[in-house]
């Protein structure tokens, strides 16, 4: 089912049509599982049969034999349990990767500004614990639902075959049970719910505790970090605690009820008897279908839990799917052949919030082949403007275009297939250095690979680690140097080889030294090719062909790295305190 089909169908039409690649495994537990409570109701009636004629009438040959019998119909009752406890589990799994794969997949077509707005670890939950959840419903609920109904139909029916009176106090009598039940059942699900929160709670003070605890640590504030947790901590104990509080009162609730029916079974079974009307082999019969009749009843309340845990993830698994992507390929969009390179700002704006605007009318051509620099002061757009080339953001206004080409008329893995970055924060994968390189383009050959290391300066480092292209980095390369990481970003794009290339800070990780040799690289790289440079240290695009001031105004000087001194304006104050700082 497609995004747009979720927005109008019902969630249970949604929820429904996950069964449908599985419907074959679903009949089939759901079989399982009416065979099994058919085959429960047996044994009350055969104990009946057993203690009314054939003990009193001594035919033991018989009695031997249909209790070998029912050791059978036992093994053939838990061969059918264990069908449904194994492939209802699987089949759930399914259910859920199905459910995570879309989920996923939509994911990836949100734009930037969706995992700006949203934190990690309550997307991680979503992706984990709300799937779980509803997992655990789409097999336990449809397949408890008719188990359970069987069961008490057909103890009823039974029941009111042997005695219609007794029956009917049950009936009467058995809804009030519930009722009081399922109030405190009620009371459970709130405090279960308040615990989630809880736990959500010290999942994010997690999340944030270990993301940061080199900053926590280098500001020497563990002990804040501490009474932080500690609190989220408490909360959590105070809500488990009303949690086991409740546990408590529904569990004795439910013995309680239990014990009431049975004893009122025992009254009025007992009256009967007393009257002639019923006799003892039938009042025991009678107590055994009690049992066979609470059973389903634990089983339906206990799946009303699950139907709130599991329905609760599946809206917010519908909220985000339902959440449209703020970029889209529109009607039409083509395949961008590979461009020469020239891009064009046509009186572009931007904002994020639809209010405070971070460029204002730009007007801006950089050359097919030629090189851009963009500075200026920290947040005045240049990492922006950059990325409205690729389309990690939609232009406010205006419209960029690469070859007269509007970036908007082609399909964003097209455009960015064209477009080299390397980002001023790397990010490395949790593999070895091999597949951090090749993700620039996945089918390279390890000769390639190597070729794109030596240029960007990294091979002979990598040969001298442990395993060389095998070493292992770390969660987000932890395990390497910051220039290291950085050189690796640009054997990236040395490898997938770009017509277009974004270079944001690429060597702001660097020492002097290794940032002359991979500059040396990276110019190499700039041949041919249409390159905007972000850079803080001026002297590093001296060679620009064109140099860009952006402040919050929009684009405040313009020219070559000459000119710009020549006019002694904002450019030529910040090359002089460079200099001045050496």
């Amino acid at each position: 089912m497609t995004r747009e089909e979720m927005k109008t169908a019902r969630p249970f039409r949604i929820f429904c049509s996950y069964y449908h690649p599985h419907r074959k495994l679903l009949a089939l537990d759901l079989t399982c599982a009416v065979i099994a409570a058919l085959l429960d109701l047996i044994f009350p009636l055969v104990t009946r049969y057993s203690l009314q004629s054939l003990l009193p009438d001594r035919l033991f040959l018989a009695f031997f034999l249909i209790m070998g019998s029912m050791i059978l119909i036992q093994l053939i009752r838990a061969l059918f349990s264990f069908f449904v406890s194994y492939q209802g589990h699987v089949l759930g799994v399914r259910f859920e990767a199905d459910i995570r794969n879309d989920l996923f997949a939509h994911m990836q077509t949100l734009s930037f500004r969706f995992f700006d707005l949203n934190r990690t670890g309550q997307l991680m939950n979503r992706v984990t614990g709300d799937l779980f959840e509803i997992s655990e419903l789409s097999h336990h609920g449809p397949e408890q639902i008719v188990s359970s109904a069987t069961s008490i139909l057909g103890g009823l029916l039974v029941m009111f075959l042997i005695q219609w009176r007794l029956a009917l106090v049950i009936s009467i009598t058995f809804p009030l049970v519930v009722l009081i039940i399922a109030r405190m059942r009620k009371r459970l699900n709130r405090a279960s719910l308040q615990v989630k929160e809880r736990l959500a709670g010290i999942n994010n003070e997690m999340e944030s505790c270990i993301s940061g605890m080199r900053t926590a640590k280098a500001f020497a504030n563990e002990p804040k970090e501490s009474e932080k947790f500690q609190s989220a901590n408490g909360l959590y104990v105070n809500a488990k605690s009303n949690y086991y509080k409740n546990m408590g009162l529904f569990h004795a609730s439910q013995d309680f009820s239990l014990s009431v029916i049975n004893i009122i079974v025992i009254l009025f079974g007992g009256l009967l008897i007393m009257r002639g009307r019923f006799d003892t082999v039938e009042l025991i019969t009678f107590t055994l279908y009690i049992s066979t009749f609470f059973n389903p009843i634990r089983q339906i309340l206990a799946l009303v839990e699950q139907l709130n845990a599991g329905t609760a993830g599946f809206h917010r698994f519908l909220e985000l799917m339902c959440t449209d992507p703020d970029i889209n390929d529109k009607e039409g969009a083509v395949s961008m052949a590979r461009p020469s390179g020239e891009i064009q700002f046509h009186d572009v704006s931007f904002s994020y919030d639809g209010i405070h605007s971070v460029l204002s009318h730009i007007n801006l051509t950089v050359p097919a082949g030629k090189t851009l620099a963009v500075v200026g002061p920290s947040g005045g757009g240049k990492t922006t403007l950059c990325q409205l080339i690729p389309r990690f953001y939609e232009v406010t206004e205006g419209a960029i275009t690469i070859d007269g080409q509007d970036i908007r008329d082609v399909t964003q893995l097209s455009l960015r297939e064209n477009i080299g970055m390397v980002q001023q924060e790397v990010f490395l994968f949790a593999g070895t250095i091999l597949d951090n390189i090749r993700y620039g383009r996945l089918n390279a050959t390890l000769a390639e690979v190597m070729d794109a290391a030596r240029r960007a300066e990294i091979h002979d480092d990598i040969l001298n680690m442990p395993n060389g292209y095998e070493t292992y980095v770390g969660e987000r390369g932890i395990m390497l140097s910051g220039g290291q990481k950085q050189r690796i970003a640009i054997a990236r794009v040395f490898l997938k080889n770009p017509p277009i290339l974004i270079l944001d800070e690429a060597t702001s990780a660097l020492d002097s030294v290794t940032e002359l040799r991979i500059q040396k690289a990276l110019t190499a790289l700039s041949q041919g090719r249409t390159t905007i440079l972000i850079a803080h240290r001026l002297s590093t695009i001296r060679n620009a062909n064109e140099i860009i001031v952006v402040e919050e105004d929009g684009i405040a000087e313009q020219g070559s790295h000459e000119a710009l001194l020549a006019q002694n304006g904002i450019y030529a104050k910040l090359y002089q305190v460079q200099q001045h700082l050496k």
